[in-house]
């Protein structure tokens, strides 16, 4: 007969289960760290970067079309498409091969206009999908690929995650962009986020391969209003191997004084964690001056070190 258990000594047990836990969930986030320590601060500003364990390799700076983006637009795709053509090209000569669009800015054709003759293996392209339901997702990319007129898609994230447990409503989702991966139809899968919860579910979920997370000095449009909390959850991802692409920088454009950008680019390059981030680029003027102010914050950095 197995003798009664008195509570002193289960609580006892109890406490050591936990610190037996805690200290096996340290190891692993050490061997973590050790397996992608931060990286090293990028030569320039359009080097190039390998997004964590996918070898997915995307230029430092990328362009993104979703300022201010809902109901199929964005203040990229109201430019019109010889305008958006222009920004682009711009762009790619000038070593950023990154492209983020989405359905939900209506930017896959004005993207597949605007790379018209550029050899597909010279830029890699991120969409978006809000589908929870596999045959949904399945749809989804059938008709992104015809919009964008490319055979495969490098990065395909679940659009807009809101909730702790997003994961959960996402299954059938998951499951055909896992299957999609298999059969080389997009080479990487994860998520962008809206909220500290469904952040911290993706920096612990295996089937997020890549993240684009909103990170700024400022707080502003962030998931939460303290950096170094969105700054800790980034960590965690980068040393379990995911891919992090920052977004929101310049906090949609509400960044604008010259010494404000240059304190945002610095704190985001400094972090040692995101490997690439994204600009919403309206100009080429605007491209130039990222581009610049980036190669800038670098020179800045390393002259600390």
């Amino acid at each position: 007969m197995t003798p009664p258990v008195h509570r002193r000594d289960f609580l006892a047990q109890a406490s050591a289960a936990t610190a037996a836990l805690a200290v096996t969930a340290n190891a692993a986030q050490a061997a973590n760290s050790a397996l992608y320590p931060r990286a090293n601060l990028p030569a320039s500003a359009t080097d190039k970067r390998t997004l964590g364990k996918t070898g997915i390799q995307v230029s430092l700076i990328g362009m993104g079309t979703g300022s201010i983006g809902s109901g199929q637009a964005s203040n990229q795709t109201r430019l019109g498409i010889p305008a958006f053509t222009k920004v682009v090209r711009h762009a790619i000569d000038h070593g950023v091969c990154l492209f983020d669009v989405a359905d939900q800015y209506g930017s896959h054709v004005y993207l597949r206009e605007a790379l018209k003759g550029v050899p597909r293996d010279k830029y890699v392209i991120q969409t978006k999908t809000h589908a929870t339901k596999m045959a949904d997702c399945k749809s989804h990319l059938e008709r992104y690929r015809l919009e964008l007129g490319v055979d495969y898609i490098d990065i395909v994230l679940l659009h807009c995650m809101t909730k702790s447990g997003w994961q959960h409503d996402h299954t059938g989702a998951m499951d055909y962009l896992r299957q999609a991966k298999e059969e080389k139809i997009i080479r990487a899968h994860g998520t962008s986020c809206h909220g500290m919860d469904p952040l911290r579910t993706s920096a612990k979920e295996p089937f997020v391969e890549v993240d684009l997370a909103r990170i700024n000095p400022e707080g502003l449009i962030m998931d939460d209003k303290k950096p170094d909390e969105v700054a800790s959850q980034l960590e965690e991802m980068h040393g379990a191997g995911k891919g992090v692409i920052g977004m929101k920088i310049l906090g949609e454009g509400r960044i604008t004084k010259p010494e404000a950008k240059d304190n945002s680019l610095r704190f985001v390059l400094g972090l040692g964690t995101v490997d690439a981030f994204i600009i919403g680029f309206e100009s080429t003027d605007q491209v130039d001056d990222i581009i610049k102010r980036t190669d800038d914050a670098i020179s800045f950095l390393k002259g600390k070190a």
